[in-house]
Parts: structure tokens; sequence; C-alpha cells
């Protein structure tokens, strides 16, 4: 059974269609990395599924059944845009009112144990309104985690965290599906970030889900590259450019060959052409490239 299943699934706001026949599939276990431009209609999405927006057309089934049914709807967690805190009081009694709200038996043991979750334990007794962005982030996932949800819903959680901050974070994530049977959505346009962890995409553009793939899929899918530094760059890549179909200038100033090929023949070739290469590695392009590519088009 899948956590989510979504199927021609569409969203209007009067004459503007924010999402168009998209399907979208998030199997249990997974951290979901949903991906788009800005106005691309992810936001819409995660709203629908999670019940804060009616849909105009489609269906959404989560973990077999209808998203309305008020059984299932316990089993999901949110967190989109920022948590509903009130400033001055504490990150432990926002999250007593929070779990009073939600009718959270043995209430204080529930908010001690997804404090821990997110490596909120130490911070209990502060303000909210003291907490660094990362730390806020951290408190509205606990939130979300109340209840005992096994879907998460996530709009980018990421956002404004330095690199402490979304290590932690990214622990955090992978803790939490441990089991197997928790499911996290979660949005962000750090692709870097979200590579480190995600173990499923959709990308979606203009509300219509462009491709899903797992990823394994994706380490499959993005190309090997040769990279190189010469003396003479501009006759290299001349030289380059006649012999292979694709040769780039990448934005720290290497050359990239993407044909499949030996950097020792590379080498060879220029050095018969009287050419030294001084730098040559290779490696593989990741998520955010692959994106970049396909939004341009280099990709069906």
């Amino acid at each position: 059974m899948n956590a989510v299943e979504i199927r021609n699934l569409s969203k209007n706001f009067g004459p503007k269609q924010a999402v168009c026949g998209l399907d979208m599939t998030v199997p249990m276990g997974a951290i979901y990395g949903f991906i788009g431009e800005n106005g691309s209609g992810k936001s819409t999405t995660e709203k629908m599924i999670c019940g804060l927006i009616p849909k105009s057309g489609g269906s959404i089934r989560l973990y077999g059944r209808d998203h309305t049914d008020a059984d299932v709807r316990t089993k999901v967690g949110v967190l989109i845009e920022s948590p509903g805190c009130f400033p001055g009081l504490t990150v432990f009694d926002n999250m007593m009112l929070q779990a009073a709200n939600l009718s959270v038996l043995d209430a204080e043991k529930e908010v001690v144990k997804v404090l821990k979750m997110v490596r909120m334990e130490g911070a209990a007794g502060n303000k909210y309104k003291n907490c660094s962005l990362g730390m806020k982030q951290r408190v509205g996932i606990a939130m979300a985690l109340l209840g005992n949800p096994t879907l998460l819903v996530l709009d980018e959680p990421l956002n404004g965290l330095d690199a402490d901050g979304m290590r932690i974070m990214r622990e955090v994530f992978t803790d939490i599906i441990k089991d197997g049977k928790h499911s996290i959505i979660v949005s962000s346009h750090l692709l870097g970030e979200l590579q480190k962890v995600a173990t499923h995409y959709g990308i979606i553009r203009h509300g219509k889900m462009i491709c899903e793939m797992t990823a394994e899929e994706l380490d499959a899918s993005c190309r090997t590259y040769v990279a190189l530094q010469t003396g003479d760059m501009n006759r290299t890549k001349m030289l380059l450019g006649c012999k292979y179909s694709r040769v780039e200038e990448d934005e720290v100033g290497y050359l990239r060959v993407y044909d499949m090929t030996a950097p020792e023949e590379i080498v060879t070739y220029l050095y018969e052409n009287g050419i030294c290469v001084t730098e040559i590695k290779t490696d593989k392009i990741g998520l955010e490239e692959y994106y970049i590519d396909l939004m341009k088009g280099g990709r069906s």
C-alpha cells in the first residue's frame, strides 16, 4: 500500500488552473522530494493533500482511503509556511497547547518524545521568539509529529538554515522513516540538500507532474562527464568541440566532456595537439543540474 496516491488532480482559482491533471505516488517509508519552480503548484498540491483547500477534480487517496476520511486525516502531520506559535511562550508551552488542540492523550509524555526526536529537548524552556530559524523549523516539525501521524507534509522546511541546521534536519528525516511506517513529503528549492536524504522524487511544472523517480533511477539517469583544465582553455574547447558532441564550460572554469569516454583518451588527444592537461577528473551531475536540464527541455 502507498502512503499517497493522487490521480488526475486539478485545482482552479477562478479562471487560473494551478494544478492540472496531476498524478503522484508516495510509497510508505519514503522521503519524497517534491520539486518545482515558484508557482508550479507544489504548495497548492500539498494543501489539497492535507485538506486545507478543496480540490477541483481528481482523487487523493491516503493509505488506500479517500483523503477526506476522518480516520485517515489523523495520520497526517503538516508544516506549511510556519508553525503557529505564540512568541512569548516557551517551546514546551506552545507544544502543550498544540497537544491540547489535538486532544493528545498523555500530552506531556508525547511532547517530550517529539521534542527529543527533533533534537529540541534541551531548548524546551526557551521562549519561541528567542529560537533560531532552524530551531523554529524543528519546533514546527515536532508539532506536525504530535499525535503520531504516519505521513508528514513539510513545505520548505530547509529554507534559511545554516549548515549545522541542515545536518540536524537530515538526521531528523532519516530517523522518522527508519521504521518503514512513516513517510515524508518535503518540498525544497535546496536540491543539493534534498538529494542527501530523498528516496523518491516528483518534479512538477505548470501544475503538471513532469516525472517521478526513485533515488536510484535518478542516479542512473545523471550523466557522467570528464572535467578538465589546461593552459589554453579557448583552444582546448575548440579542439574538443571538433571531436566530441557535447563540450561545455561550467561555472568554476572547467571544460566538461559529456560523451562516454575515458579521461586518458582526452589527455592523449590534447597532448597530440600540443596541449598539456593540468587537471582532469570524472564526475556526475547532481539533482540540481538534472532539474535545470529538465526545465530547459533537455530531457523528456
